[in-house]
């Protein structure tokens, strides 16, 4: 019978946080550059411009048919050499850094893509329309009415999406990337105390997801209001 020896966990904190850090990264960097490529998709796949439209929705097909570890290994096994040479990183840069939060960046763009393209849709076409009728040009229509009545709705769906990523972030030990819950397994490795790590970070994911998850429902209502 294993006996649990919890007494190492306040010792390991300091570097769980290091860990917990480049988690953080990955997160809000996704959530950013997601968001942000994430809604040139959906309105490419909304312009009516044939060319446009089948490469939004190509690209959303391919990212959403393939799963997160191979992309993850796909950017870290063939994309640094490129990131490398056409981004001009510096040689310091971590590598498995970058390459995970570019993955999760265009991994998580599709995904956003969707639920904008939707909330973009659930905007009634009076609107374009009131706006045109002001003199507004589509893009300007789009910007100043459309986008921020559908980004109003889609918060809540957005995050929700967010907490998601968060718990994909642990997949990140596919290329061997310190992230907080690597950080845990190679402590427990060390100081023999696998179970009690695994289950002391499992336990971290579970409560900010759980906070995060109530913070998102709360929103969902008032936006509902």
């Amino acid at each position: 019978m294993h006996h649990f020896d919890w007494s190492g966990i306040p010792g390991a904190l300091p570097t769980l946080w290091t860990g917990a850090i480049i988690t953080f990264k990955i997160t809000l960097c996704a959530i950013a550059v997601g968001i942000l490529w994430g809604t040139l998709l959906a309105l490419m796949r909304l312009s009516g411009v044939k060319p446009l439209e089948w490469f939004a929705k190509g690209y959303v097909t391919i990212f959403r048919s393939i799963p997160l570890v191979m992309v993850l290994l796909w950017f870290f096994l063939i994309v640094p050499q490129v990131l490398q040479n056409v981004l001009g990183l510096s040689p310091d840069i971590d590598i498995r850094l970058a390459s995970a939060m570019i993955a999760f960046s265009l991994f998580e763009a599709a995904y956003y893509s969707e639920i904008i393209r939707a909330g973009i849709q659930a905007v009634p076409r009076g609107q374009v329309n009131a706006s045109f009728a002001l003199g507004m040009r589509y893009g300007q229509a789009m910007q100043f009415v459309v986008l921020p009545q559908a980004f109003r709705a889609m918060v809540p769906l957005l995050l929700t999406q967010a907490i998601v990523l968060f718990q994909d972030t642990s997949l990140v030990y596919v290329i061997s990337l310190a992230d907080f819950f690597r950080t845990a397994t190679n402590i427990g490795d060390r100081d023999g105390t696998m179970v009690e790590m695994v289950l002391f970070a499992g336990a971290c994911y579970f409560v900010i997801c759980v906070i995060a998850s109530s913070l998102v429902k709360g929103l969902q209502k008032k936006v509902a209001r």
